[in-house]
């Protein structure tokens, strides 16, 4: 989550980057230029008017998306692992030594399949923030681009409290 987090900031900043060369851009043409149209001609070669700093920071941002697919993919296995678990409990019985501290199996599973459902949903809007951003021309839409992924609307503010419940439950956090 932390890395998550780091990640999340890196990106915002290079999604302001990205704003700002979109904005100016407009503001010294008078319209914003969409770059993707006309970026290679006939002979192979850019445009006089095509920005490689904006190039360079849709690069980055990718870059920063395919980390965060990263750290989701991973949160996947250990839901994934975390359901083998419950069900090789249901399949051998009530077992006497407990996995975690006080919670069954699996409410385990669930909090962590809550978990992945939040950050799967916030993953598939980064996408989209990272597919459209270059290609946008309303202003609008790039300011609400950028507060989606600074605020990160699918991640529910319950998250760090069913995190740290966990990390309390398996003894990687002391009380």
């Amino acid at each position: 989550m932390m890395k998550w987090e780091t990640l999340n900031n890196k990106g915002f900043t290079t999604a302001t980057k990205i704003v700002n060369i979109k904005i100016s851009a407009e503001c010294k043409d008078g319209k914003l230029e969409i770059e993707h149209d006309n970026i290679a001609s006939e002979s192979g070669r850019r445009p006089v008017d095509y920005n490689v700093e904006l190039e360079e920071c849709c690069t980055e941002l990718l870059d920063t998306f395919e980390n965060m697919a990263k750290i989701q993919q991973k949160m996947e296995k250990l839901c994934s692992t975390t359901k083998g678990i419950c069900d090789l409990e249901a399949y051998h019985g009530d077992q006497k030594t407990p996995f975690f501290h006080t919670w069954p199996i699996p409410y385990f599973y669930e909090v962590s399949g809550k978990l992945l459902n939040m950050y799967s949903k916030e993953l598939k809007l980064k996408q989209t923030i990272v597919q459209e951003i270059a290609h946008t021309a309303d202003q609008d839409l790039l300011m609400a681009y950028l507060s989606s992924w600074l605020y990160q609307p699918y991640i529910e503010n319950t998250s760090q409290v069913l995190l740290e419940s966990m990390l309390l439950e398996t003894g990687h956090r002391l009380v």
